[in-house]
């Protein structure tokens, strides 16, 4: 492998002349940078990394913390943030919490130690206090850590308006609302808007909470069956998408006729969505979207190229299916 003395013999300049053109430390001219890189090029010489983030003290590392990798929407966001931040010359390093608060506290850690530049968060275990301690980048998605710290989501009360109107277009009488409410969550508002647009509307509206950080089939299934027997005169389900398919699964057991006797509106739309029939109707947030808006603003934050704004919404759309 060659070494950087090597590109600068080649290219005729000196080491710290190369130094400064390739790790983008200081000024060179256009000319000389491309001599400089045509050397690099043709003697086949890799950077030392390490070195370079040495230098803007960086480690060219983020940490993104998620409650649960099996949920869909969180194995996307996740695979979207690595593809870009790769995209923009950072490594990724993934905290799967599994709802235990500690791991999530050992990333802020490593944030403070300097060994990631910054964390974007989508869990919501540990208290808000301890994220308010940090003065170090931290993105926030979907949930509000204080001013300090900007939060990117989806317009959830456009969602749950969005849902609502479907009912409503339904003439739906008695709809149940399954809730996963976390503290200070955005997310919440989708379910505040949808049932303040029915109840407005003369529709009854039931709700059954159940946690926000239980992510297997099997738990769901089971929600499922016990709001069958609980409900069993309702005539809508709005859900996440992964309560929605297992009442769609329910249902069809039943012998539910859907969307005639029962409307099913989940909201994600996740791949999984659309891999049953009939495709579960669903509000969509823009996964890919979200994680490139996370990604550039935590990196505005860690390289300092502009001040951010504390709060981004983006918006959401229906994703037309045969449940409603």
């Amino acid at each position: 492998m060659a070494s950087i003395r090597e590109v600068a013999q080649e290219a005729g300049v000196g080491v710290g002349t190369v130094s400064r053109a390739l790790n983008g430390s200081g000024y060179v001219s256009p000319e000389t940078k491309k001599k400089i890189e045509k050397a690099a090029k043709k003697l086949n010489y890799t950077p030392n990394e390490l070195a370079r983030n040495l230098y803007h003290n960086r480690t060219g590392i983020v940490g993104v913390v998620v409650p649960d990798l099996d949920h869909p929407f969180f194995s996307a966001l996740v695979k979207h943030i690595e593809m870009e931040l790769y995209e923009q010359g950072y490594k990724t390093m993934i905290c799967n919490t599994v709802g235990i608060s500690r791991r999530e506290q050992e990333y802020l850690d490593m944030l403070e130690r300097n060994m990631v530049d910054g964390i974007i968060t989508a869990s919501h275990g540990l208290e808000v206090e301890e994220y308010q301690k940090q003065t170090k980048p931290i993105v926030s998605i979907d949930r509000d850590l204080g001013a300090r710290i900007p939060l990117i989501g989806c317009d959830h009360e456009k969602g749950g308006e969005l849902a609502a109107r479907l009912m409503l277009a339904a003439r739906r009488k008695k709809v149940l609302a399954i809730l996963g409410i976390a503290p200070k969550v955005i997310a919440n508002d989708r379910y505040t808007a949808f049932m303040k647009m029915l109840k407005e509307n003369g529709v009854t509206v039931k709700q059954e909470v159940m946690e926000w950080n239980i992510f297997n089939w099997e738990a769901y299934y089971k929600f499922a069956e016990e709001t069958f027997r609980s409900h069993p005169d309702i005539d809508g389900i709005f859900s996440g998408d992964l309560a929605a398919l297992a009442c769609l699964n329910v249902a069809q057991r039943r012998g539910i006729r859907v969307p005639e006797e029962l409307s099913i509106i989940g909201f994600d739309a996740m791949a999984p969505s659309s891999m049953v029939y009939p495709q579960l109707t669903a509000v969509r947030q823009n996964v890919e979207l979200l994680a490139e808006v996370s990604v550039n603003t935590l990196l505005d934050l860690v390289e300092q190229r502009k001040n951010v704004p504390h709060r981004l919404i983006l918006d959401v759309e229906m994703q037309p299916g045969g449940t409603a």
